[in-house]
């Protein structure tokens, strides 16, 4: 029997209490932020499209970026990248409070930088959440994540309604102000943080585009990390239509100002600190993939009510219910990829999650800013809930949280080949060839087989994949795969799982006796 954890037990990790303490702060700020940018923006225009591109142009960036940030965080020293973003993120942020304090803003201005801030966090995000697994042992990754996920919406509690408070008392400028000093709180934990646990990067290093390509196809081979993005797909694309439209609901719909606008923020950060706090217990008794759904379906909820709300009482209610039923679906899913992923591939494979996130929250938000416009925002409200439970009931086929179940992880099992001559680790391309002799009575196994392998391969590094069967000599097949770079090669044995040797071992049993694969590596001439 597993031994039972505390959910607090991460504070235990300096490094952990040091970095979430850090990422609170900063959250506060950036909530700060997305409050007084949108409310800003209502303040320059009455045009909802233009509205709620302040909600898009914040996360299009990520959508834009995500990738190849995810890649440099897999190839670079993390800390060291995350220094340089934080920097630049601290001076954009001061830059925004010295154009609204001078009064020279405009809705394009505001866009602009909105856009500019975005591409700062984009180049964050992948490392930040990277770097999680290692400021904790991996007992404790689960709360870990838990606790981030905490934190985030105990700063979407404080900051909406801190950040209305400043706005009323000191004026639209400050909260941008307060957001440029989080970013250097983040700045300063960073200096003192020191990554202990980072690898020792190659002395070849792969190449960012090829290393961009993998986490692609990485993610399209992981059966538990596809099925986690398909799952969060449904759900973002018209979960997004409540972030997109609040503050709208706020203006037009309730009628109210700034400090009902931030009191609704506040409201959804408590729903989700509540969320967060039951979500342990939850899981002790649902599994993941129904977690999710239930959440989507508060989120159903939550948007009807905010359809139907005509008074603050009811606007409160709903922003409660929508925070409650976000975090549960995102913490879902987050765990979902971070379990996914294998430690080589992390940066990357959260990148392309969190570019379907942001993708999906950045086309969410012009389309439902655009269906409002058309509609109305009570009807753009009601069709997001309709097409919303729809995309749940069809989601419930994608189990979450697969890579609990799969032995995911290295398993250091493929011997590293033995050349008689001297390769370069930028040599390259390679040409890997497996010659495999097949029982003919158990050859349609081995197609089946050998069709998964194809995918762990695609999966790991290679490309290029064929098979080829001799015609002349029945039961003969080669497999051959290539890679950029011998040093890309070895880097595929490190890379090899637990469910890579044991479906390996299928194949090899489905081989004519006394026979072994016959594997040959080839570099190419120019």
């Amino acid at each position: 029997m597993s031994e039972k954890r505390s959910p607090w037990a991460p504070f235990g990790y300096g490094a952990f209490a040091l970095i979430w303490t850090a990422g609170l702060v900063s959250n506060v700020g950036t909530w700060m932020h997305e409050v007084s940018a949108g409310w800003l923006m209502t303040t320059l225009t009455d045009e909802p499209t233009l509205v709620a591109l302040v909600q898009a142009l914040s996360t299009l960036p990520i959508f834009l970026f995500a990738l190849p940030a995810g890649a440099l965080a897999d190839i670079l020293n993390r800390r060291k990248l995350m220094l340089a973003a934080t920097f630049f993120l601290a001076g954009t942020a001061f830059l925004l409070g010295f154009v609204v304090n001078s009064g020279g803003i405009t809705p394009m201005i505001l866009l602009v930088i909105t856009f500019i801030l975005g591409s700062g966090i984009a180049v964050l995000t992948p490392a930040w959440h990277a770097i999680v697994p290692s400021l904790v042992e991996k007992k404790d990754l689960l709360a870990a994540l838990s606790l981030n996920s905490i934190g985030i919406n105990i700063s979407r509690a404080i900051g909406p309604g801190l950040a209305g408070f400043i706005i009323v008392t000191f004026g639209l400028a400050y909260p941008f102000f307060i957001n440029g000093l989080s970013y250097v709180i983040i700045f300063l934990a960073l200096l003192v943080w020191q990554d202990k646990s980072a690898p020792a990067r190659d002395s070849s290093p792969e190449r960012p585009v090829r290393a961009i390509l993998t986490g692609i196809s990485f993610a399209r081979k992981s059966v538990p990390l596809k099925n986690t993005i398909k799952r969060a797909l449904l759900f973002f694309l018209f979960a997004s239509a409540f972030w997109a439209l609040l503050p709208l609901i706020a203006k037009d719909l309730i009628a109210g100002g700034p400090s009902l606008y931030s009191y609704m923020m506040a409201s959804i950060g408590m729903g989700a600190v509540a969320g967060a706090l039951v979500l342990p217990k939850i899981r002790q008794h649902f599994e993941a993939s129904q977690i999710a759904f239930i959440g989507s379906m508060g989120t159903v909820l939550a948007m009807l009510l905010f359809a139907l709300s005509d008074n603050s009482t009811i606007g409160l209610v709903a922003s409660f219910f929508a925070g409650l039923s976000w975090i549960t679906c995102l913490t879902s899913f987050h765990i979902s990829a971070q379990t996914a992923l294998p430690e080589w591939i992390r940066a990357r494979g959260l990148s392309v999650f969190i570019v379907v996130f942001f993708g999906a929250l950045s086309l969410g938000s012009i389309s439902w800013g655009g269906v409002a416009s058309l509609f109305g925002i009570r009807e753009a409200l009601f069709i997001a809930a309709g097409l919303l439970l729809i995309a749940s009931l069809y989601g419930r086929k994608f189990e979450l949280q697969l890579g609990d179940k799969l032995d995911i992880y290295p398993s250091s099992h493929w011997p590293a080949p033995a050349p008689k001559k001297d390769l370069q680790g930028t040599e390259g391309p390679i040409l890997v060839t497996v010659l495999y002799r097949v029982v003919k009575t158990s050859e349609k196994e081995f197609l089946k087989l050998i069709n998964t392998l194809k995918n762990s391969r695609l999966r790991d590094g290679a490309y290029k994949w064929e098979l080829f069967e001799d015609v002349e000599t029945p039961g003969r097949f080669v497999e051959s795969f290539r890679n950029d770079t011998w040093a890309d090669h070895l880097r595929m044995h490190k890379r090899v799982s637990g469910e890579d040797k044991k479906l390996q071992e299928k194949i090899l049993k489905l081989l004519k006796k006394g026979t072994k694969p016959t594997v040959t590596h080839m570099k190419h001439h120019r």
